[in-house]
């Protein structure tokens, strides 16, 4: 059975969050962890997310992961595909988000490609074609200090621009509240008009169901997995998915291990809640670069803790030990 949906995302939990928006809407799905090759089975899935490690990877590096990941997910079957990158955009103007765009558009021969990085739930919001972190504007959040990915503008227009190789319009709140044939005719009159990446506005989720309802001739769309809400009811009416019940998880068995890696304020946040909660232990970054055998190390430590609460391993730090590890090595 051939897959429909399609998406590859430039890190492994950003994939894991599309994969749950899709799941959740009731399409079967899985997530490929790097390119997959010819013997990939992706079995009776509907959709496959190809979870790459391409964020800060040099552009060119990015576009040939990315492009791989195309060419398989279109010869298995893939009538849309996704790029998905963060919510929080984390990408300099020397990043790879427009120059990965520009390739996937030269592949399928899209003319346009929609730019909306919202996830509403997660208080990220377009308005304006400016991106919001919890009512902030993102030159104005923590992202601004971010280790790898400092985020200090806020337009998408300009973020697109400067690493892209073309130019960006805004599809307004006031068009997107219209339903999906006004975006739709906004999208047109923006390639026309010869904008290749249209920035379009969402604050709620029905917003973004409005624009995936438009995109659904789209082969490619960009942004971050709340996008996803709005394109499995294309394919259903389309007759190309059967689309079932969401899936309710049942409670995992066994012992439960907590890792933790970001170095964003967010994830230092958790890990303080969690640490005062749980049995918690730092990775020794120093160790790791030293060759010693961290992980058995670690592993021991968790499998002697008591087995009926979670256990946390984390290796985040903030700003200064973060500059201070990358003088080091």
């Amino acid at each position: 059975m051939a897959i429909v949906l399609g998406a590859i995302a430039d890190d492994f939990t950003g994939a894991a969050d599309l994969c749950n928006t899709l799941v959740q809407k009731g399409i079967r799905t899985v997530q490929v962890i790097g390119a997959p090759g010819a013997n990939t089975d992706p079995g009776d899935a509907e959709a496959v997310v190809v979870a790459l490690k391409s964020r800060t990877a040099p552009a060119d590096q990015a576009i040939e992961q990315s492009l791989a990941a195309y060419d398989w997910l279109i010869a298995h079957g893939a009538e849309q595909v996704i790029e998905k990158y963060c919510s929080t955009f984390d990408s300099t103007p020397q990043g790879n988000i427009g120059p990965v765009t520009d390739a996937l558009m030269d592949r399928s021969g899209a003319k346009t490609v929609v730019v909306c990085p919202a996830v509403p739930e997660a208080g990220r919001t377009v308005y304006q074609g400016h991106l919001f972190v919890w009512g902030d504007l993102l030159s104005d959040s923590s992202m601004k200090d971010h280790p790898l990915t400092p985020m200090r503008d806020a337009s998408l227009v300009r973020l697109m621009e400067r690493q892209s190789r073309g130019s960006a319009g805004v599809v307004p709140l006031q068009v997107v509240r219209q339903g999906p044939e006004a975006v739709r005719t906004a999208l047109s009159t923006l390639a026309d008009a010869g904008h290749r990446y249209a920035v379009v506005d969402a604050i709620e989720p029905n917003d973004l169901c409005a624009i995936g309802t438009a995109v659904r001739d789209h082969p490619i769309v960009s942004g971050g997995s709340g996008l996803a809400l709005g394109l499995p009811g294309n394919l259903g009416r389309a007759g190309r998915l059967a689309l079932a019940e969401p899936f309710s998880p049942s409670a995992a068995l066994g012992r439960k291990l907590v890792l933790a890696g970001s170095c964003s304020p967010a994830t230092r946040n958790q890990v303080r809640r969690a640490a005062s909660l749980w049995p918690a232990r730092k990775l020794d970054v120093d160790a790791l670069a030293e060759g010693q055998d961290v992980v058995s190390e670690h592993s021991a430590w968790a499998m002697a803790q008591p087995a009926d609460q979670p256990v946390l391993i984390y290796g985040s730090a903030g700003p200064e030990e973060v500059a201070a590890v990358q003088g080091r090595y």
